[in-house]
């Protein structure tokens, strides 16, 4: 008689190889990678095994196995006759190795190829989440299966959060999961919130379904390991959002300072209506320990509306924006501006002066976006003289009204006299790494500063260093606004270097 299925979350690895001899190969390096629990999906195999290569495949594996063979119906890819789908994993299910076979809710339980202590009874949802998920989860918690799994398609990260109702609702152990970008906080937090496990593929390019991460990962950069129940969370909303660097950095910030804590993507789709539905979704659910959120394109403004002006840094006010959410225990919301202050910092340092240093010293910002828009406001509060040069003068026109400085086509920056350049254009960003806004610099110029971080070093960069000028790259000022997130959620010294490290890793991984 095979065990009982143990309890503790699983971190599952789903092997999709098209034949045995490579699906077990996948199993070693698997186990290597991280894995604690093995998924042998037999519909991705190329022909169905028979009783021999199911022996080869299921006999001592290194890792407990669950064993699934998923229809079309359920979006697998087994499209025979029912019959010998299930009698295939009655077969594969009695190998010793095989902890559980995988069984979709609509089969039924006379039907299934294994007993029920071994069985988990699965429902995937493709399309959304069903209105229904509630009594479904009951449902499958009143059969006889050992295991609840559900799995949804939803239309943005507070329908996912539906997914941890249906955790601590159940009684019985359960994976849930939502798929996509929008579901992925669901993916890293199964521990959090005692999943039977969450699903990591082996590598880039072998998810099993939309919005697996790598074992890699979900082990290094999500810190599975050190999650837990009173693990507190935080986040980078945006949209798109799993190309952002903020989890890798804040992610290393927190190891290296021991904080019970991880940083996930949160895919918000644009618009105020969706915003403020996902904070609303979070403030009802104060077990879920979000503490704070840096907010990214195109939710900047978004934010402030959500979060109140009122609650907001005077400066972030004028700006009309806020990157940084700060979630208090009593269900209140306070909101910061960092970009404007990471800019100005990580300028300040390179100048070796403080903020108010910049009092009369002439500065030329090269765009008109709003990038643009946080750096004129933070240098003119600090009584910086401001010339604005962008391709569509009327918006440059408007910017340098509003706050007091001068615009001009960005034709003429190579005529500047100002002594410091910030480029707030996407010329020279990555893939167009050959572009510059600038083709001259003045004699006048001591410090180009470029607010592009991929790559680290711009053309720009690159022609002003060869001139013998002071350079400052966008990681600096990335570095410098995620440490001052850092240390407004923590109310500990950022560990700058470690976040810096960490952000030409994850660069390092994106460069052709």
């Amino acid at each position: 008689m095979t065990a009982p299925i143990q309890p503790g979350t699983r971190l599952i690895c789903p092997l999709i190889a098209a034949t045995v001899e490579a699906m077990r190969a996948d199993m070693i390096a698997a186990v290597a990678e991280g894995a604690d629990c093995l998924e042998c999906r037999l519909d991705y195999l190329s022909h169905p095994p028979d009783d021999e290569q199911l022996r080869d495949l299921l006999t001592n594996p290194p890792r407990p196995v669950i064993v699934t063979c998923r229809p079309v119906r359920e979006g697998g890819r087994f499209d025979g006759q029912e019959a010998h789908r299930l009698a295939l994993l009655r077969r594969a299910g009695r190998f010793e190795g095989v902890e559980a076979v995988d069984v979709e809710f609509d089969v039924p339980a006379e039907d299934w190829p294994a007993e029920g202590r071994k069985i988990i009874l699965s429902r995937h949802d493709f399309q959304a989440v069903p209105d229904d998920l509630d009594e479904l989860a009951r449902a499958m918690d009143q059969s006889p299966a050992a295991v609840n799994k559900l799995v949804v398609q939803p239309a943005g990260a507070d329908e996912a959060l539906r997914v941890f109702d249906v955790l601590r609702a159940c009684r019985k152990p359960t994976l849930a999961l939502a798929m996509s970008e929008a579901g992925l906080i669901t993916r890293i937090l199964a521990r959090k919130f005692g999943a039977f496990g969450t699903f990591a593929a082996l590598t880039a390019g072998q998810e099993s379904a939309p919005g697996q991460v790598s074992l890699a990962e979900m082990k290094h950069l999500y810190r599975w390991d050190a999650i837990g129940p009173d693990t507190d969370v935080f986040g980078v909303i945006g949209c798109p959002v799993t190309h952002s660097m903020s989890p890798a950095i804040h992610n290393a910030a927190f190891a290296a300072t021991a904080q019970n804590a991880v940083y996930v993507p949160l895919r918000i789709e644009p618009g105020n209506e969706p915003f403020f539905r996902f904070l609303d979704a979070v403030r009802q659910r104060a077990w879920l320990s979000l503490r704070g959120l840096s907010v990214t394109i195109p939710h900047k403004e978004n934010a402030l509306a959500c979060v109140g002006a009122e609650h907001c840094d005077a400066l972030a006010v004028r700006i009309g924006a806020i990157n940084t959410i700060t979630l208090r225990e009593d269900g209140s919301l306070r909101g910061e501006n960092t970009d404007y202050a990471g800019a100005i910092d990580a300028l300040c340092e390179a100048m070796s002066i403080a903020r108010p240093g910049l009092k009369g010293r002439s500065a030329a910002v090269l765009g008109a976006g709003g990038v643009a828009r946080a750096i004129v406001a933070a240098l003119r509060e600090y009584g910086a003289t401001v010339t604005i040069y962008n391709r569509t003068l009327p918006r440059a026109e408007a910017l340098a009204e509003e706050f007091g400085c001068v615009a001009r086509p960005i034709a003429r920056a190579g005529r500047t006299d100002a002594e410091i350049v910030v480029n707030c254009t996407s010329l020279g960003m990555h893939p167009k790494v050959r572009a510059t806004p600038l083709r001259r610099l003045p004699e006048s110029v001591k410090i180009v500063f470029d607010t592009i971080y991929n790559p680290v070093e711009t053309r720009l960069l690159r022609d002003a260093q060869a001139a013998g000028r002071q350079i400052l790259s966008g990681v600096d000022m990335f570095v410098h606004q995620a440490a001052a997130q850092f240390e407004t959620w923590t109310r500990l010294p950022a560990p700058r270097e470690v976040m810096r490290e960490a952000v030409l890793r994850a660069l390092g991984n994106n460069e052709p």
